[in-house]
C-alpha cells in the first residue's frame, strides 16, 4: 500500500471509531442547568477547647456584644515600632493623606480608645509595596498577645494581572502564555482565616478602656493607610433580596448578553493564575485544530482557599440580569469544588458565597441558581465580578478531620511508649488498662470519621476514593475497640491510616475548576452550548490527525532562525524542560537572539552522546560528580577563562563551587545547593521539658529522655541504592567538618580520613547506631508527622514536604541549625556539607560565547526567582526551588523567620571536593559504615582497610590522566 493510500485508510479508520465513542458516550448527557446545591450544614466535631483555637475564643464571648460602630485608625499614629525602616510618607502612589511604610520585619503598634467593648472585625486599607512577589503574612496581636492560632498568620494579597493587553503568537501561530506582572494599588481587606476553614471575617473582643493593637511582619513590606474596627454586616439571602427587588420595581433586561472570557481576567490574586490553553474540546473559545490558544484560566493553579480571580463586565443598561458561566471540574471526583462569588467587592446575597461545582469530565454550562436561575442587580457601567476559592461546606468537614488525627497521633504516641515501635506480636500488654482512655477515643473517633464519610458519600451521590480511606480507619478503629489486644499487632497499619488521613486533608483542601467563559445575560436568551456536537467532534478528531503530519510538535515556543544557536540538555523532567523554554522565549531569546535548542533527555545519555561528538553544548541539573570527572577528560569547558567570570561566580557561595574546581579551573555554575539542618516538634519537645539541641552534647542528653518514651533522634542515613554514585554522608561531614577534618590531603592526591580527627568522628557516628541503637532506615517525614521522632536532622527542602504533607501539625514544628561542636574559645561550629546540582558547557561546544550567554542568564537572580515561581505554581510549596543563587533564594517566597534560620546554617556550608578517583570515598565510607553495624567490627580497623582502597583509586585515577602523585 502506497503512504498516500495508507494515511487515507488511517483517517477512515480513526473517524470510525470517533463516531462510535462519540454516539455511545454523547446522548447520555443533557444540556447543563447548573451545580448550585444547597446542603445542610455538617457541625465540626473538634477536640476539647485548649484556649488557643477561634472556636474556643468565639465560645468564651458568645454573650458579648457586637456594637455597631466604626472606629478607624490612622496607620501614621501609631504608638511605637520594634526595628528599622518605618517611614512615614505623605501622599503614598496616589493615596489622599499620610500613610506608614511598614518592611517586612519588625512589629508597629496603635493604641486605640475603646468606649463600647464588645466583638469587632477588622479591616485594613493598604498598599503591597514592592518585595518578593510573595503574599504579605502578618501576626496580629491585643494588648502583647495573639488573641487565637489563627491571629498569627494573617495574609493580604497581591495584585497580578497580564503584562500585555492582547496574547503574542509564536512564529509558528501559537499563542504565547502571557506573563504575569504585579499591579499595584490599594486595597481595603478585612482580616480573616488564611486557611478558609472560616469564611466570614475574624472576630476580635475589645475590653473598655484604651487597648493596644500590634502587626509584626512575617513576611512582605506594606503601606498602612488605615485600620478599621467595624461590624460586617449580614449577608440577605436570595428570598430576601428578591422581595427587595419588587419592592424597588427593578426589572429584568430584555435582549442583553455580555460573554467575557475567562482567560482575559483584569486581576489575579497569584502570579501562578496565568491563562491556560485547553485542546481537549471544540468547543473551547477561542479554538483551533491544530494552533495552541490561550482559552481557559484556573485549572489546577486555582485550588488554594483564598485565590482569586477578578473580571470586568461592561453592562449597557440597568436592571436585572441572570449569570452563567461555562466550566470543567475534571478532578475533584467525590467532592466538590467550591467558590464564592462578590460583584463589586460584596455578595449579592447569601447563596453567593458557597456555590458548588460537581465532578464531571466535560464542559458544562451551568446557570447560577440552576432551574430557578438567581437575578442579580446591575446598573448601567463597569462592574468587577471576583471568584474566590473556598472550602465552604468542606471546611467543617477538614476541621474535624484535622482534630480526630491529632487525637489519634496522640493516642499512638502513648501506646508507643508502653509498646515501642518493633512490639511483640505474641505479648499483650494489657493496653486497655494501661491506657484506659484508649477504648473510648477510638470509638468516639470511628464515630466521628465515619459521620464524614457519610455526610460526603450522601451530599456527592458517590462512594469514591476519597470516602474509602475514611471508612478504613473508621472500621479499623471500631476493630481496635473491640479487641484492644490485638492493638499492638496492628500498630504499624494504625500508623499509616492515621497518615492517610492527613494526606486526605490536604487532597480535599485543593479545589480545582477550569473556566471557559462567563456570560451576564437577560432571563430568556438562548445560552450557547458547552459541549461539542457529534460532528465537531468528528472534525476535531479527523483535523487533529492530519495536523499530526504537517504540524511540528517536538518543538516548544519560537523556532528561531538566528545564526547564533545553543543545544541544551535537561535530565530531569517534562515540568521542568517547558517551564525553561517558556521563559528562554520570554527573556533570553529576544534580549540576546540566540535561539536555544532545548531537549529533555535521560540522565544516563550524556556520556555516550559526548564520547559519539553527539553532545549538547551545555548540559543542565547534573550531579556534582559530572563536570571534574568530564574535566579529567577534556571533556568539559574551563569557564574561569571567561572576562566576566569573576563576576558571574560571586552569585554563590564559595561552598557551591568547591565540586566543580579542578586543576585551577571550574567546570560548572551551581543550580541548586541543599544543606541539612535540625527539625523538631515544639508540641512534643515541651511536653518532655526538652529543648531543641544546640550542641552535640545536647543531643546526647536529650536521646535518653526520648528513648524512655521510646521516640526517637533521626540522623540522616543514604539508601545506597547506586552505590558507585554514594555521596559522603551528611552526618560523619557535619562532625568531621566541625572538628577540623577533611576529606582529602596532600594537594587532594590522598584521603585525609585517615587522620586521627576522622577516625575519632567516624567512631562517634557509628556509635549512634551500636550504642545508642538509631534505625538505619527511617522515613523521617512520616515518623516526624506521628510524633516517633520528634527531632531530626534533614536536609532543608524536607521543611516543604512537611509544610504540604502535613496539614495537622501545622504551627508545632520548627527548624533551626544543626547541632554543633564546642571550640575551645566557648564557641560552637555549626558547619555541615552541601549537596548541589550544576549547569555545564562541553568542550565540543560550537560556540561557546553563546553558551555561556545561556548559562549567566540561566543562573541569574531574576531568571532563577521566576524559574522558582514557576516550579511553585505547578507542583506546589513541595517543589520550591533550592537555588544556588544568594540572592534568589532570599527573594523566593519564604517567610522572614525561616529564611533567617536558612541563612544562619548557610554561614557555616562547606562544599566536599571533586577529585579523581573521589567517587570511593563515600561508596567506602559507607561499607566501612556497615562492617561496623552490621558485623561488630572495630570502627578504627574498618575505616583504615577501606581507607587503603580510596587511597589506590585515586593514585589509578591520577595515573591514568598524567597528573603528578
Amino acid at each position: 500500500m502506497n503512504p498516500g493510500k495508507k494515511k487515507a485508510a488511517i483517517a477512515i479508520l480513526v473517524l470510525a471509531v470517533i463516531c462510535l465513542s462519540v454516539w455511545t458516550f454523547y446522548p447520555s448527557h443533557s444540556p447543563g442547568t447548573g451545580r448550585v446545591k444547597a446542603m445542610g450544614d455538617f457541625t465540626a466535631v473538634t477536640s476539647p477547647d485548649t484556649g488557643d483555637g477561634y472556636d474556643g475564643y468565639l465560645n468564651r464571648y458568645a454573650d458579648a456584644k457586637r456594637p455597631d460602630t466604626v472606629i478607624r485608625i490612622e496607620g501614621e499614629h501609631f504608638a511605637e515600632t520594634a526595628g528599622s525602616g518605618f517611614e512615614v510618607a505623605d501622599r503614598y502612589q496616589g493615596l489622599n493623606g499620610k500613610a506608614v511604610l511598614t518592611p517586612e520585619t519588625g512589629a508597629i503598634s496603635w493604641n486605640v480608645q475603646i468606649d463600647r467593648p464588645g466583638l469587632y472585625n477588622i479591616r485594613i486599607h493598604y498598599y503591597p509595596m514592592e518585595g518578593k512577589s510573595s503574599a504579605i503574612e502578618r501576626q496580629f496581636a491585643l494588648n502583647g498577645k495573639a488573641p487565637f492560632k489563627g491571629a498569627e498568620l494573617l495574609t493580604l494579597d497581591r495584585l497580578w494581572g497580564n503584562r500585555d493587553n492582547a496574547v503574542k503568537r509564536d512564529n509558528r501561530g501559537n499563542d504565547l502564555r502571557p506573563r504575569q506582572v504585579e499591579k499595584p494599588q490599594w486595597q481595603l481587606e478585612s482580616f480573616k482565616d488564611s486557611e478558609g476553614y472560616h469564611e466570614d471575617p475574624y472576630l476580635f473582643y475589645f475590653g473598655q478602656g484604651m487597648q493596644r493593637i500590634t502587626l509584626t511582619a512575617s513576611r512582605e513590606p506594606m503601606a498602612i493607610d488605615y485600620i478599621e474596627l467595624y461590624q460586617d454586616k449580614a449577608v440577605k439571602s436570595y428570598a430576601e433580596m428578591k422581595s427587595d427587588y419588587q419592592a424597588q420595581g427593578l426589572a429584568a433586561t430584555k435582549d442583553q448578553m455580555i460573554t467575557v472570557q475567562a482567560e482575559d481576567a483584569v486581576l489575579k490574586s497569584s502570579p501562578t493564575l496565568y491563562p491556560l490553553s485547553d485542546r481537549s474540546s471544540p468547543s473551547v473559545v477561542p479554538y483551533n485544530v491544530s494552533k495552541l490558544r490561550v482559552n481557559t484560566i484556573g485549572g489546577l493553579n486555582w485550588k488554594l482557599p483564598g485565590q482569586w480571580i477578578e473580571w470586568e463586565v461592561d453592562v449597557k443598561e440597568d436592571g436585572l440580569y441572570q449569570i452563567a458561566l461555562k466550566r470543567k471540574q475534571d478532578q475533584l471526583r467525590g467532592v466538590y469544588a467550591t467558590r464564592s462569588l462578590t460583584i463589586d467587592g460584596q455578595y449579592p446575597f447569601q447563596e453567593m458565597k458557597r456555590l458548588r461545582f460537581d465532578f464531571d469530565m466535560d464542559w458544562q454550562m451551568d446557570v447560577l441558581g440552576g432551574n430557578e436561575p438567581y437575578l442579580f442587580h446591575l446598573t448601567k457601567g463597569k462592574h468587577r465580578i471576583r471568584m474566590e476559592v473556598t472550602l465552604g461546606d468542606i471546611a467543617p468537614l477538614i476541621r474535624t478531620i484535622e482534630s480526630s488525627v491529632l487525637q489519634l497521633n496522640e493516642m499512638y504516641r502513648k501506646i508507643l511508649i508502653i509498646t515501642s515501635n518493633t512490639p511483640d506480636p505474641y505479648r499483650d500488654y494489657q493496653l486497655e488498662k494501661r491506657i484506659p482512655e484508649m477504648t473510648k477515643v477510638f470509638r468516639e473517633q470511628a464515630k466521628t470519621i465515619q459521620s464524614v464519610a457519610d455526610y460526603l458519600e450522601q451530599s456527592t451521590g458517590e462512594r469514591s476514593d476519597k470516602v474509602a480511606v475514611l471508612y478504613t480507619m473508621a472500621q479499623q478503629l471500631n476493630e481496635m475497640a473491640d479487641n484492644p489486644e490485638t492493638v499492638a499487632r496492628r500498630l504499624d497499619s494504625f500508623k499509616v491510616n492515621v497518615g492517610g488521613l492527613g494526606t486526605w486533608m490536604l487532597s480535599v483542601r485543593e479545589q480545582p475548576l477550569t473556566l471557559d467563559y462567563l456570560v451576564v445575560y437577560s432571563p430568556g436568551q438562548k445560552l450557547p452550548k458547552a459541549k461539542a456536537t457529534f460532528l465537531d467532534k468528528a472534525g476535531h478528531e479527523f483535523g487533529s490527525l492530519i495536523a499530526s503530519y504537517t504540524e511540528d510538535y517536538d518543538s516548544i515556543g519560537n523556532t528561531s532562525d538566528s545564526k547564533r544557536s545553543v543545544d541544551v540538555w535537561i535530565t530531569t523532567g517534562r515540568d521542568q524542560a517547558q517551564v525553561l523554554k517558556s521563559l528562554i522565549d520570554d527573556t533570553f531569546t529576544p534580549e540576546t537572539n540566540i535561539s536555544v535548542n532545548l531537549k529533555l533527555v535521560p540522565a544516563n545519555i550524556l556520556l555516550p552522546a559526548t564520547l559519539a561528538g553527539e553532545g549538547p553544548d551545555v548540559a543542565m541539573q547534573i550531579g556534582e560528580d559530572v563536570p571534574v570527572n568530564y574535566a579529567m577528560r577534556k571533556a568539559a569547558a574551563d569557564l574561569s577563562g571567561f572576562p566576566d567570570y569573576k563576576e558571574v561566580i560571586s552569585r554563590f557561595r564559595d561552598s557551591a563551587l568547591v565540586p566543580y574546581q579542578y586543576n585551577g579551573g571550574l567546570y560548572a555554575l551551581p543550580e541548586q545547593q541543599t544543606f541539612p539542618m535540625l527539625f523538631y516538634r515544639k508540641d512534643i519537645l515541651d511536653e518532655l521539658g526538652l529543648k531543641p539541641p544546640a550542641t552535640w552534647q545536647d543531643v546526647y542528653n536529650m536521646i535518653s529522655v526520648l528513648q524512655k518514651h521510646n521516640m526517637q533522634f533521626y540522623l540522616p542515613l543514604e539508601n545506597p541504592v547506586n552505590n558507585a554514585t554514594l555521596v559522603p554522608n551528611a552526618t560523619f561531614a557535619m562532625l568531621l567538618y566541625q572538628n577540623g577534618g577533611g576529606f582529602y590531603r596532600d594537594q587532594d592526591k590522598k584521603s585525609a580520613l585517615d587522620s586521627e580527627t576522622s577516625m575519632e568522628q567516624f567512631k562517634k557516628w557509628t556509635q549512634f547506631y551500636t550504642n545508642y541503637q538509631f534505625p538505619i532506615q527511617a522515613d523521617f517525614p512520616n515518623r516526624f508527622r506521628t510524633g516517633e521522632m520528634p527531632v531530626g536532622i534533614a536536609d532543608y527542602t524536607t521543611y516543604n514536604m512537611l509544610t504540604v504533607t502535613a496539614p495537622e501539625i501545622r504551627g508545632l514544628w520548627d527548624f533551626t541549625v544543626v547541632p554543633g561542636t564546642v571550640e575551645k574559645d566557648g564557641t560552637v561550629n555549626h558547619e555541615v556539607a552541601s549537596h548541589t546540582t550544576a549547569v555545564m558547557m562541553l568542550q565540543n561546544a560550537d560556540d561557546k560565547e553563546s553558551a555561556w550567554a545561556f548559562m549567566k542568564w540561566w543562573t541569574d537572580k531574576e531568571t532563577q526567582i521566576a524559574y522558582g515561581r514557576e516550579m511553585e505554581s505547578l507542583q506546589g510549596e513541595a517543589a520550591r526551588y533550592p537555588t544556588a543563587n544568594t540572592e534568589a533564594l532570599e527573594q523566593l517566597p519564604w517567610p522572614v523567620k525561616d529564611y533567617r534560620n536558612l541563612e544562619r546554617q548557610w554561614q557555616w556550608v562547606k562544599g566536599i571536593p571533586q577529585v579523581p578517583g573521589g567517587y570511593f570515598t563515600g561508596r567506602h565510607l559507607d561499607n566501612a559504615f556497615r562492617e561496623v553495624v552490621n558485623g561488630n567490627e572495630n570502627p578504627r580497623e574498618a575505616l583504615s582497610d577501606y581507607i587503603l582502597y580510596m587511597n589506590d583509586e585515586i593514585a589509578i585515577k591520577r595515573k591514568e590522566f598524567n597528573l603528578p602523585n
